[in-house]
């Protein structure tokens, strides 16, 4: 799969920029999130680099017919009407795995959303694992993996480092681009 991302990417005019991590388990930012385009180059990203990519999906969503094909495309099913939260199903998920890379959309939308959800965080900082910058810039045509941060509950000095590096990397439509926030910082 990684030579069809390549060749997908370079007849675009795109090129990857990173490295693989060094660790088997992490949360993946996917940000900025402005078009439906973005989940075809992180699925290119994902192939590239040899991810273990999983997100999470409606427990409706690994039903017959279409339920292996689901898990095999890496859907993780959530049940919402269970006792038991997302945050723990994840890190019950991330406990289970060798290797697992849970990629999170934290705009949870393509039309600009006030704040980020802050999931992605609390997954990460329960399951104790570090959270990569994945990436993909219209502006300068490159996708990737950025820098890595190891979330210490400090929620504000751990988004400061998220914002800096997400500050300069431009969606398809920057205007649909949320603010790079949790709502507990906003509030």
């Amino acid at each position: 799969m990684r030579w069809l991302a390549n060749k997908f990417m370079r007849l675009r005019g795109w090129r990857f920029t990173g490295e693989e991590p060094p660790f088997s388990k992490f949360v993946a930012i996917g940000a900025p999130h402005t078009t439906n385009w973005d989940f075809i180059v992180f699925l290119a990203v994902v192939a590239h680099f040899h991810l273990p990519a999983r997100v999470i999906g409606k427990n409706s969503l690994v039903r017959w017919p279409f339920g292996k094909l689901m898990r095999r495309l890496g859907i993780i099913p959530v049940q919402r009407d269970s006792g038991e939260g997302l945050v723990e199903q994840m890190v019950d998920e991330f406990g289970r795995a060798e290797r697992m890379t849970l990629v999170v959309a934290p705009e949870g939308t393509r039309r600009g959303a006030d704040h980020w959800r802050s999931g992605f965080y609390r997954i990460a900082l329960a399951a104790d694992v570090p959270i990569v910058m994945a990436f993909i810039d219209y502006e300068r045509r490159i996708a990737g993996l950025g820098p890595t941060i190891y979330p210490t509950g400090e929620v504000t000095a751990d988004m400061d480092q998220i914002r800096a590096f997400y500050s300069t990397i431009k969606g398809k439509h920057p205007d649909n681009q949320g603010l790079i926030a949790l709502r507990e910082e906003l509030d």
